[in-house]
């Protein structure tokens, strides 16, 4: 399975909606609690530009995975730094998506002439820990029992990437 990744357009904003709401209610890698509506979505999604792209894995037509890189600030201080977000639909997991999708998002950021990408990562999830490492994001703390899903407090790591 050969996933084609290309920047989200506005068509694509209910399927990526669809996965995000499976992550709220299946997994810890978001905090958020109640699923999302489109129409909220969509506004989430007009935030989004050149500067904070949003990319989607493609397959069958079908979109199965989507990455963001989000306005880490609105302190124009922070203008060079974004957060990522990757979600992939749990069907298409450990079949290599996310890894493009995050290499397709960093070089978009890059591209944008960011200086920086923050991770925050619920414990646990050693896979995205790993997925990070890969493309050379490094640890940069810890909060610890921060968020509560599941019936657990759950810690939260940072890690950093910055654009050499």
């Amino acid at each position: 399975m050969i996933p084609e990744i290309r920047k989200a357009v506005a068509t694509d904003v209910p399927a990526i909606t669809a996965i995000y709401n499976e992550a709220i209610l299946t997994t810890t890698a978001t905090f958020d609690l109640e699923p999302k509506s489109t129409t909220s979505q969509r506004k989430w999604f007009k935030e989004h530009g050149p500067r904070n792209p949003v990319m989607v894995a493609v397959v069958d037509s079908k979109v199965v995975g989507w990455a963001s890189l989000s306005e880490y600030s609105t302190r124009c201080a922070y203008a060079n730094t974004a957060e990522l977000s990757l979600y992939v639909k749990e069907s298409f997991r450990n079949h290599g998506i996310g890894r493009k999708l995050m290499q397709a998002v960093l070089e978009e950021g890059r591209k944008a002439g960011l200086h920086t990408v923050i991770s925050r990562i619920a414990g646990g999830n050693n896979v995205s820990i790993h997925l990070h490492r890969q493309f050379s994001f490094t640890d940069i703390g810890v909060m610890r029992e921060v968020g509560y899903k599941f019936d657990q407090l759950l810690d939260v790591y940072i890690m950093q990437k910055i654009y050499q």
